[in-house]
């Protein structure tokens, strides 16, 4: 009479046995099903996440920047998405005027209902909110200012008052209140606290404690985060991870950059005068890099940072080696297809890239949207979204002949 019940025990144990079987099997199918993970505290535990698309990038000045944009524009076309672009024969959204909702082309019809947002403008929280949806993600890039003054001083050169008259940087920093003057402030914001008055703030304020935590409390609040372009690569695993996005997405090739030959070495005192003359820059700075590694720290953690930025330099080595006729950049003369001349300006030597022209169309047309330069990635893409209206005054030739080719990059001449 006991057969029965041990053989029901022995039954009983089977179902719980193949129960359990398949829900491990379940958890490691729905593990390894998904390709995009949030990185927890414990740097253990993994969930599923899902790409953030509604993204506000604030575009600040000499801080790779122009390399974030194309990452972005790159993301915009590869999802479909909607970019909030400067209207008519803007460059910019309004820049330097605090930026205004009607900067942006189309917003009277389209609305709240744009996705992406790159190009400059000086920040205005209540008027970005009446373009871009409810969930966007806000973030920046900021740079150490010691070396973006100095940048900034090449760059500008020509147009700004304060840099006109000095022979070099370190001369202006010498004494930059000779060259300076707070009246000519919208022609001089290159020219001191840079990065604070993109952020929508008074580059010439006092440096005042209270003041400068209001700020950065307020910067902290409208902004998730906060990237340093001093440490760039970590910077885009950090976005990665932060918006769920794949490597392929933050992939880049470096824009905007010049030769080395149009650097100016900076001394010592030239080096502590930015401290004190870029004093709001540099606070801010020192704050949100202090922010920038505790936010990896508590995330991604730094041994897998290493791995991941490693990932993504291998990545880029063999896009490079895909794309590029030369091994690295070339110069402004040396740049054989004009379409692809960055905008140069001052005394820097703004470098391109030369392409492959052996590459089948698909891998060409990659390979160009990654070496595009701003103003003519924002004229093709303008053109793309507003087909009817007047392109903007630069780019490439778009000759289309047909839908799907305007939904293609041009082939360079």
């Amino acid at each position: 009479m006991k057969r029965p019940v041990c053989a029901s025990r022995h039954i009983k144990y089977l179902i719980i046995f193949n129960l359990f079987l398949g829900l491990i099997f379940l958890l490691g199918f729905f593990h390894t099903k998904n390709k995009n993970y949030v990185i927890l505290k414990s740097h253990e535990e993994l969930l599923p996440c899902h790409a953030k698309t509604n993204v506000m990038f604030l575009k600040t000045h000499k801080t790779a920047s122009s390399t974030v944009l194309n990452i972005m524009f790159r993301f915009a076309e590869r999802y479909d998405l909607t970019v909030a672009l400067p209207a008519d024969q803007l460059v910019h959204l309004g820049y330097p005027k605090t930026f205004l909702a009607h900067f942006v082309e189309g917003f009277q019809a389209i609305g709240q209902n744009y996705n992406i947002m790159c190009n400059h403008l000086r920040f205005n929280r209540s008027e970005v909110q009446k373009v871009m949806a409810v969930n966007t993600f806000y973030f920046s890039i900021l740079r150490n200012p010691i070396s973006l003054l100095e940048s900034s001083y090449v760059y500008y050169k020509d147009d700004v008052p304060a840099f006109k008259f000095s022979k070099d940087v370190n001369e202006y920093l010498a004494s930059p209140t000779k060259y300076y003057h707070p009246a000519d402030y919208k022609q001089n914001i290159y020219a001191r606290n840079i990065m604070w008055f993109d952020f929508g703030y008074d580059n010439n304020a006092e440096d005042n404690p209270k003041y400068i935590q209001e700020v950065l409390k307020e910067i902290e609040q409208n902004f998730h985060l906060i990237l340093i372009a001093d440490y760039f690569d970590e910077s885009m695993i950090l976005l990665k991870h932060t918006l769920c996005w794949d490597l392929d997405d933050v992939v880049y090739f470096k824009l905007n950059s010049r030769s080395q030959d149009t650097v100016q070495t900076l001394t010592p005192e030239s080096k502590e005068q930015i401290k004190a003359w870029c004093s709001l820059d540099w606070k801010l700075y020192l704050h949100f890099n202090q922010s920038f590694w505790r936010r990896i720290e508590e995330t991604i953690g730094l041994k897998l940072l290493e791995k991941e930025v490693n990932r993504l330099r291998t990545r880029q080595k063999e896009l490079m080696e895909i794309c590029f006729l030369d091994k690295e950049p070339v110069g402004k003369d040396y740049i054989h297809n004009k379409g692809f001349l960055p905008f140069q300006s001052g005394a820097a030597n703004i470098l391109g890239y030369n392409l492959k022209q052996d590459l089948d169309s698909w891998t060409l047309r990659t390979c160009q949207k990654m070496v595009i330069p701003e103003l003519q990635y924002t004229s093709y893409l303008y053109a793309v979204q507003h087909p009817h209206k007047k392109r903007k005054p630069f780019g490439l030739p778009l000759v289309w002949t047909s839908f799907q080719e305007k939904m293609q990059f041009p082939l360079p001449n």
